[in-house]
């Protein structure tokens, strides 16, 4: 789940921002495509984040849960090693976001492409685990070459969104994905399930730099099927 908002979702779709909560879109309108409905994890977030930093100067803003709580800056892991991130993750649990909603079985793929950048497909099915798949086509890059740990994707260009890593377990086999106003949020995670034990680790985590967990849904996600 790397950064969102940015190239074309559909050649036919129409991206009509309405002014809501920050004073602008919560929601991008428009002829829906399998492409454009499913706008998951990272990649729904940065096309709303980028959108809505976009239209700030114009329409002014809600204040951030950084802002209303006056909470220091969000911090990244140290370091993320783009190679062992590279991949397919499920989401575990998100903030609920309109442009996710529906969305069961949630998976985001990541892949490097030969000019450096990251083509990420994001997948869900719609209404149940077994409902109609929508996907999203997007696009990250690094935006932090120090950490690797602050992306950006787009799957509406010109707009692009923070994608940050802010946990990341060190055998990667889970990540959490924020924003810098902490009005985001989706826990990753290489399988299906995760164990309640990482579960709560990683909610406690959260807490501390100021998270609202309560805000978390968890995810339905297919279990693997048993040995």
């Amino acid at each position: 789940m790397l950064d969102k908002s940015g190239a074309p979702v559909s050649p036919v779709a129409t991206i009509q921002p309405e002014v809501a909560r920050r004073g602008v879109s919560r929601t991008l309108r428009g002829p829906r495509s399998p492409r454009a409905s499913a706008l998951t994890a990272a990649g729904a977030l940065a096309t709303f984040a980028a959108v809505a930093l976009a239209a700030t100067s114009l329409f002014g803003c809600a204040a951030s849960t950084t802002e209303r709580l006056n909470l220091p800056p969000l911090q990244t892991v140290a370091k993320v090693e783009l190679g062992r991130y590279l991949g397919t993750w499920y989401e575990i649990a998100s903030f609920p976001q309109s442009f996710q909603e529906g969305c069961t079985a949630t998976t985001a793929t990541y892949e490097l492409r030969e000019d450096g950048e990251i083509d990420v497909l994001n997948r869900c099915n719609k209404g149940s685990v077994t409902g109609p798949e929508d996907k999203a086509e997007g696009r990250a890059r690094v935006v932090d070459p120090t950490t690797n740990a602050k992306l950006e994707v787009s799957f509406f260009r010109p707009f692009w969104g923070s994608y940050w890593i802010i946990d990341l377990a060190p055998d990667y086999s889970y990540a959490v994905v924020g924003h810098p106003d902490r009005d985001y949020l989706w826990i990753l995670s290489r399988t299906p399930v995760m164990a309640d034990e990482t579960y709560a680790g990683i909610l406690g985590r959260l807490t501390k730099v100021g998270y609202e967990t309560g805000r978390l849904k968890r995810t339905p996600q297919v279990a693997p099927a048993s040995k």
